[in-house]
């Protein structure tokens, strides 16, 4: 990545600003303002008002998301912005408490700050939203309450449906990474306020958030189907309305290595506002330093989004075709990739036009998949309850060995059907759909389905895949348990990929009965009966043209300056007890130790995941996380040195969930919070 430093304007930070609300509370605002064009000193921002770029996190700014915002805010401020970066209430150096994520409060103090940022003399008026994650969820939500001065948004790896495609909840199913996340947030939402900004202060803002700290689990697992808690802050309930809920112009942006990629075909479709999509090979990253590469020139692209909705300069970036994905190459399947090869197309929107996107129908036939196949019999799935464990992670996040390594032993716990070898290849791109009836021996089931690409020495490379819980077969907010024995008509949609299946291999089709740890376990094991009939396989396949790399180089601003005092080393590990056929999977996300040079915060992260399942037993199955955080400082203004232990774990039986927490928190040795929760939750859809 280029580092770039010769911007058209001087760069000036103002390192902590607070913005007080209506209510009394203080958010605290780290701000980069273009001091004006180079040459010309006597037009600094305040005399020259520009348009605003706000971020909105609950992440830190002072050390959360501070490698990422000095790559970023400076770089867009350096060409005529002012980039404001706001913690959430309760978070960072900002006053009171966050309950919950996306919660009412969240967007009105949202919308607070950026009547706030509209009325400061620095900014004309005009204002855009950005992030990545949270960040993009947020942007989607508030851009649907139409603050006039919003025109515009980039919205990252984020969701128009918080209960189909966030991190609770897939086709119905809990995902583990439900309880991760909620682990995770318990140790963030501990961080300690930094002295050196708030003073004496800092020890009573943070015990206030230890004392009130809030179990997420509990109302995340409560809702288990889709309901009034998800319909909030999901903008697809605004689909359709008059007027429309989202107004300013929406730019969506993801990679096949994440999670939160089927929203952006609903949204291209959807949304009335102007709006463009863009998908790369990236993981749960900003794309201009996200692996696997190509990286991009993200920020360059930003600008031009930016300066023509935010300046009014026709930069020629809604004058191409809206969407944008790179197609990857088939490639030997690894826990991690640095670079994936491929090939950009473009295509006129979404559904994209038959000349660009076609079907193609298979059958899962007695010979495999095949064009007009038919099963002349039923099949049975029956997958132990282990089955799952070369998944990979949910959301690759923290570059450790993320991605799913070769499938071949899942692939041998699941019914297969494979295709003749592809003599002059494929290119998927779209949304693959199975078409089946199924039975269940119980009234409960998970149907699991995956698309993989078999090279010809015999490797199986996930594609794509998806999961279905048969409680919500028809409907994500309908409960409809299955009758045993009696078939039932499901269609199963995989996630959205771009994909080049390489020149004689085949596809694979395998269909599970469980995947752990991506959902937790059925009630109960339910096998299931595939019936006999033409159950189908949709495929999408590309005919849009290969184009060059539409997008420069990446490019940034002087990254920040960081030791690093032990490097993280995160792993994943899969291990059976032979005798009792239980199965565990460990996820270590270590971050390592740093100090940041300038102000001398020092940070230490680190968490273990360990998730457990048997082969046949439910009831067995059980997750255990703890997160250790420690931040310091050992010299000059604001010394201190605190360090919190979170734990969450979490069982099962039939009927209920039984979950555990707790949050032990030290200053130096001293022992100042101890919290502890005990819950038993209904077990009703899943």
């Amino acid at each position: 990545m280029k580092i770039k430093q010769d911007f058209p304007y001087r760069v000036r930070e103002i390192e902590n600003q607070w913005i007080v609300l209506t209510d009394g509370t203080r958010l605290a605002a780290r701000i980069w303002l273009p001091e004006g064009a180079i040459g010309t000193p006597e037009e600094d921002a305040e005399s020259k008002p520009v348009p605003a770029i706000l971020e909105y996190l609950p992440y830190r700014k002072r050390d959360g998301t501070a490698v990422r915002d000095e790559l970023t805010h400076p770089y867009f401020a350096g060409h005529g912005y002012a980039c404001v970066r706001v913690d959430m209430r309760g978070n960072g150096e900002s006053d009171g408490l966050m309950l919950d994520e996306y919660a009412p409060q969240e967007q009105a103090d949202a919308l607070e700050v950026i009547d706030w940022i509209a009325g400061q003399p620095w900014c004309d008026g005009k204002l855009g939203m950005m992030g990545i994650s949270w960040g993009g969820f947020n942007s989607l939500q508030v851009a649907a309450l139409r603050p006039e001065p919003l025109k515009a948004i980039i919205t990252l790896c984020s969701t128009d449906d918080r209960y189909a495609d966030d991190i609770h909840y897939k086709g119905g199913n809990v995902l583990l990474e439900n309880l991760g996340w909620a682990a995770t947030m318990l140790s963030f939402s501990a961080a300690v306020p930094d002295p050196a900004l708030v003073g004496e202060r800092w020890w009573e803002i943070w015990k206030h958030r230890l004392d009130n700290m809030p179990l997420l689990l509990d109302p995340w697992l409560r809702h288990q189907h889709r309901d009034d808690y998800w319909r909030h802050g999901s903008i697809c309930e605004g689909y359709h309305k008059e007027p429309a809920d989202i107004e300013a112009a929406v730019y969506m942006i993801s990679g096949w290595g994440d999670s939160y990629i089927n929203t952006i075909p609903r949204m291209m479709e959807n949304l009335s506002c102007p709006r463009k999509a863009l998908l790369g090979p990236w993981m749960h990253k900003y794309p201009h330093f996200a692996i696997p590469d190509p990286a991009i020139g993200f920020l360059q692209e930003a600008l031009r989004w930016w300066d023509y909705w935010l300046k009014d300069v026709d930069t020629g970036i809604m004058d191409e075709p809206p969407c944008t994905f790179y197609l990857q190459d088939g490639v030997p399947p690894a826990p991690k990739y640095l670079e994936r090869p491929g090939q950009w197309v473009r295509t006129h929107g979404w559904p994209a036009p038959a000349d660009e996107v076609e079907t193609l129908t298979l059958n899962l036939g007695d010979r495999g998949l095949e064009s007009d196949g038919q099963l002349s019999s039923d099949r049975l799935i029956a997958s132990p309850l282990t089955a799952g464990s070369l998944q990979g992670e949910y959301i690759p996040l923290w570059f450790g060995a993320d991605f799913p390594p070769d499938q071949r032993r899942d692939d041998g716990l699941s019914l297969t059907f494979d295709s003749e070898p592809y003599v002059g290849g494929l290119d998927i791109l779209g949304q693959p759909t199975i078409a089946v009836e199924v039975a269940s021996t119980q009234d409960c089931g998970q149907l699991h389905v995956r698309l993989c690409d078999v090279a010809p020495s015999g490797e199986s490379a996930l594609i794509t895949y998806g999961t279905l819980n048969l409680n919500l077969r028809d409907d994500p907010g309908t409960i409809a348990p299955p009758v045993p024995g009696e078939p039932m008509a499901v269609r199963v949609a995989m996630d959205l990929i771009g994909y080049r299946l390489p020149q004689g291999h085949r596809l694979r089709l395998a269909l599970s009965s469980a995947s752990f740890p991506l959902v937790w376990s059925p009630r109960k094991r339910a096998d299931l009966t595939l019936k006999a009939g033409t159950p189908t396989l949709e495929l999408p396949l590309s005919k849009a043209p290969y184009i060059p790399m539409p997008f420069e180089p990446p490019e940034s601003a002087t990254p920040c300056r960081v030791e690093t005092l032990r490097k993280g080393e995160p792993k994943r590990t899969i291990s059976e007890d032979v005798g009792s056929g239980e199965v565990t999977v460990t996820v270590e996300d270590d971050m390592g130790d740093v100090r940041f040079e300038d102000h001398g915060l020092r940070v230490e992260q680190r968490a273990k995941e360990v998730y457990t399942s048997h082969p046949l037993d439910a009831t067995r199955t059980r997750a255990d996380i703890e997160w250790v955080y420690r931040a310091g400082r050992h010299e000059g203004t604001g010394q201190f040195a605190v360090e919190v232990i979170s734990r969450y774990h979490l069982h099962c039986d039939e009927t209920t969930f039984y979950l555990s927490a707790e949050q032990l928190a030290f200053e130096g040795e001293t022992l100042v919070s101890e919290k502890s929760w005990r819950r038993e939750i209904p077990r009703t859809a899943v």
